[in-house]
């Protein structure tokens, strides 16, 4: 019997077509009239992609702005509040996502945390790479790790959460949210060098690729970058490590998007833009 796998929001998106190849009544949030859209963020800006969200993630991030404001995870349906998920098997999924492949040949996992899932991710992993020899990138927070599953993913997107995301008792009570879904919160377990050091090895050894992709909101972030986490790993390059401005809307990412920019300019790294919020502003699906 295949693993089953709890997903969030539109599950497999965006999509056209049933997993029989019959059209859907309602067109995708892109409100293209085929299947995908492109990567938003990091080294793959731009690649037609199909995107795969998993539901539950053990960090569920909050920011602060330098204003005083705060951000929350720009997917908080897959974080904050994962009441409503869609539980699907293997292979009804595969079946799903080869009727709406057409020429994209990109999947991206994402979440929430995907990797609280890593056992059905392996027999995922497997046959995409095994029966459609896509691309797969994988979105984590890099405080999970499997080495089976990582030999069947081509580039690790991890992006490691600075002190600034924790998600305290005045941030939640700011933003009205609660602490809901089936997996718990462990303030304590924020940040897991061995496991990100175990990434960057892997890919090194074995022709893989990563990028460690951090969210900026204030100029302290620098040097909790450098001191905290750069300083204590290892063979990672300039061009793999990427800066993203804070923000799940247009309006906060303009707040942090020079700070962000001057940062990756003064140390040689990469700026992420985040494209889709920009095109749709912050909207599920696209």
């Amino acid at each position: 019997m295949d693993k089953i796998l709890t997903l969030a929001g539109e599950a497999l998106f965006p999509i056209t077509r049933d997993r029989h190849g019959n059209p859907l009544p309602v067109p995708p949030s892109t409100g293209f009239s085929v299947p995908g859209t492109i990567q938003g963020e990091g080294k793959l800006a731009g690649m037609p992609s199909l995107f795969i969200r998993l539901s539950g993630c053990n960090l569920r991030c909050i920011w602060r702005l330098e204003d005083g404001s705060f951000s929350r995870c720009d997917t908080p349906f897959a974080s904050f509040d994962t009441r409503e998920v869609v539980r699907i098997e293997v292979g009804e999924l595969m079946e799903l996502l080869q009727a709406n492949l057409d020429e994209t040949k990109h999947v991206v996992i994402t979440g929430g945390e995907p990797m609280l899932q890593k056992d059905a991710l392996i027999e995922l992993t497997r046959r995409i790479k095994g029966e459609l020899g896509l691309h797969i990138s994988i979105e984590t927070n890099g405080t999970i790790f499997s080495r089976e599953l990582a030999g069947f993913i081509d580039l690790y997107s991890i992006s490691p959460k600075l002190r600034n995301s924790d998600p305290d008792a005045e941030k939640l009570s700011a933003l009205g949210l609660q602490m809901s879904g089936p997996f718990k919160y462990h303030p304590e377990k924020r940040k897991n060098l061995e496991v990100i050091q175990s990434f960057i090895d892997f890919a090194r050894n074995n022709g893989k690729d990563f990028q460690l992709k951090f969210v900026i909101g204030r100029p302290e972030d620098e040097h909790e970058i450098k001191e905290e986490f750069l300083g204590k790993l290892h063979s990672w390059k300039p061009g793999d490590i990427l800066l993203m401005p804070l923000g799940s809307a247009s309006e906060e990412l303009r707040k942090s998007a020079r700070l962000t920019m001057e940062m990756a300019v003064r140390n040689g790294w990469r700026y992420s833009p985040r494209i889709h919020i920009d095109l749709f502003g912050n909207r599920q699906g696209v």
